[in-house]
């Protein structure tokens, strides 16, 4: 039987500004970390006739979404390379982030990503969740077997 566990997630950022450890041990919440395809690989045209074409597609960007608990020392370091990497457009989408898990043999290595935006920032009853999205330019992925 196969098993799973956020435990097994290590993940890292770097760029400038940036080189630490975003996976698990950073107060991430239940949510964690998602990355998510871009455009699609094809395009299908069907002619007058009724016959298809397929176009494949060379799309390999990205969405990559971090969601940390809003008490995790992680928010502040994000926050910090946010700006340093909102100085100047030679600072900007520069970062490489990888996110793998050992027991599955999981690797995605997310390339030229760039801070989408500021994550929202609530002050609520319970305490609230810092998303941080990224682009990424380049996203190479092998999943593994159980």
């Amino acid at each position: 039987m196969a098993t799973y566990s956020f435990q097994d997630v290590q993940a890292a950022i770097v760029g400038p500004g940036a080189a630490f450890s975003i996976g698990a041990g950073s107060a991430s919440s239940e949510e964690g970390i998602s990355i998510e395809a871009g455009g699609g690989k094809n395009t299908m045209t069907v002619g007058a006739d009724g016959e298809v074409m397929h176009s494949l597609h060379a799309d390999k960007s990205g969405t990559i979404k971090v969601t940390l608990l809003k008490t995790s020392p992680l928010n502040a370091l994000l926050q910090a390379a946010f700006d340093v990497q909102s100085l100047s457009s030679a600072l900007h989408g520069k970062n490489i982030i990888t996110v793998s898990n050992a027991a599955s043999s999981d690797l995605h290595v997310c390339r030229d990503c760039a801070f989408s935006k500021k994550p929202n920032v609530v002050y609520d009853k319970a305490g609230a969740k810092m998303e941080w999205t990224f682009d990424a330019g380049k996203i190479d992925s092998i999943l593994g077997a159980y």
